[in-house]
């Protein structure tokens, strides 16, 4: 269970850290060029959306990486990463696989308790 902790972790995170890159980047632009009526706005919340689009794949990457060795820490550290994409982006089309890899990559590892056997 620890391995597929591990791969969901850092699979969901690289796919957080995909959308993290659009979503801090649309951010800037609309900050640089302004809104487009009826075609691009910006966000109600900028700042929350930059932190979220920082934090969230680094917290899953790093909470993979740790669920072989210390899965208590890597498995909440992959669920806090599921619900600040969650809160950040919503649920969607580009969020729901790392949501999803993210949150069971984090239950898994807090399930795990003793090693996988070689």
């Amino acid at each position: 269970m620890r391995n597929a902790a591990l791969m969901l972790g850092v699979i969901g995170g690289i796919i957080a850290m995909a959308v993290g890159f659009f979503s801090y980047g649309y951010t800037v632009f609309i900050d640089w060029f302004g809104a487009v009526p009826d075609v691009a706005q910006q966000v109600g919340n900028v700042q929350l959306i930059r932190w979220v689009s920082l934090l969230a794949p680094i917290a899953a990457i790093a909470g993979g990486a740790m669920a072989r060795s210390n899965p208590r820490p890597g498995g909440a550290l992959m669920l806090l990463a599921a619900g600040g994409i969650y809160a950040g982006f919503g649920f969607g089309v580009f969020t729901m696989f790392p949501i999803a890899m993210c949150a069971l990559g984090g239950i898994l590892a807090l399930a795990a308790v003793k090693p996988d056997a070689a």
